[in-house]
């Protein structure tokens, strides 16, 4: 067990690191940079988050594997979750007026569905993400996705009004249930298989590997054929829908990021079934564990001292003024997850959980 959770905190280390470079990027830089460091940065787009969400996933599973289940504790762990999502749900809320890219909010809807889904067999977690990819198409043929945002400040006109936040919230925020559930839903599989077993870290790391091989040479493909002039509409419509990033969340992405996040959470396990000793791996597993506390740090305390650094103004949107270079913000972005490292590790010395997860386990338990 020890060694499991290692691995997984791993992962979460990894994919803090990479929601620090791509939120100053996106807050102070430009994801537009031609160069070679600015496409480096690109490739963090998307493939962090669902790593956290897949992570996200794994977790509450994980929960859930403490209790004998028992109706009682059922119960239980079904309460526990449900004030944890309520108090995701809210602190979202709160940091949203802040930084409107929060990810929190969703979160605690994801968590609020993984209640009903909780017990049922595993096989059934890749159907329910086929579900909510699925429902997330059909829903784009009757809803616009870019309904209410402004693609120029990427603000969201009626956020705050019921039909505003229920449509942000279920189909076009950036993070909405429908579709990103489907990530959660899979880690909710992931943490249903036996991770004692090396051949279950070998098994998903190739998975993962043959998804982002296959849609990644798909992309290839269509970016090598692309400037034939006999294309008509329908190949233009196509090409983009492949190659879109993030927004909105087509297969293509979806298949890559899921990809990404299995190779990840694979190698990370078997380097901490290697290496569980190793102080470099201890050290950024404590990292790991305060996921939560490191993301609203960054977005907030981060923020802060990168503005006063540079002189730009934060605003939560994408800058008017002259961006800051790719590579004082992959330099700040590093520097930043090394002082969150080395603070994890002084607080885990005093206490077994980090500042806002100790409140959320105060508030759920």
């Amino acid at each position: 067990m020890n060694k499991r959770i290692l691995g997984f905190d791993l992962a979460r280390a990894y994919a803090i690191f990479g929601m620090f470079i791509v939120n100053f990027v996106f807050c102070f830089g430009s994801f537009r940079d031609p160069s070679i460091l600015g496409k480096f940065i690109n490739l963090f787009i998307g493939n962090s988050t669902s790593i956290f969400i897949v992570c996200a996933g794994l977790g509450v599973v994980l929960l859930a594997k403490q209790y004998t289940q028992t109706q009682e504790d059922i119960n239980k762990v079904k309460s526990i979750l449900f004030k944890r999502s309520l108090f995701l749900f809210f602190l979202g809320l709160l940091l949203y007026n802040w930084w409107p890219g929060d990810i929190l909010h969703f979160y605690g809807g994801y968590m609020h569905i993984a209640l009903l889904i909780l017990f049922v067999p595993k096989r059934y977690y890749i159907w329910i993400a086929i579900l909510f990819l699925l429902v997330y198409i059909a829903l784009q043929q009757y809803i616009p996705i870019f309904t209410s945002w402004d693609l120029q400040t990427t603000k969201y006109a009626d956020f705050w009004t019921p039909i505003g936040f229920l449509r942000n919230t279920f189909y076009n925020g950036w993070n909405s249930i429908f579709p990103w559930f489907a990530f959660f839903s899979m880690g909710m599989y992931l943490g249903h298989l036996d991770w004692h077993n090396k051949q279950t870290s070998k098994k998903v790391f190739v998975i993962g590997l043959g998804l982002l091989l296959v849609f990644k040479a798909l992309r290839l493909y269509i970016m090598y054929d692309f400037e034939n002039p006999l294309h008509h509409q329908f190949y233009i419509d196509t090409w983009f829908y492949i190659m879109e990033d993030y927004f909105p969340v087509n297969i293509p992405f979806f298949m890559i990021t899921l990809g990404w996040a299995f190779i990840v959470i694979s190698t990370c396990m078997l380097l901490a079934d290697k290496y569980s000793s190793s102080k470099l791996i201890l050290v950024l597993a404590n990292t790991g564990k305060m996921t939560l506390s490191l993301y609203v740090f960054h977005m907030t305390i981060g923020v802060l001292i990168l503005s006063l650094l540079s002189s730009k103004k934060y605003t939560g949107f994408p800058p008017t003024e002259t961006p800051i270079s790719s590579a004082y913000l992959l330099g700040y972005a590093t520097l930043f997850f090394v002082l969150s490292v080395i603070f994890s590790n002084i607080w885990s010395k005093y206490f077994s959980n980090g500042p806002l997860e100790t409140i959320m386990r105060k508030v759920s338990n």
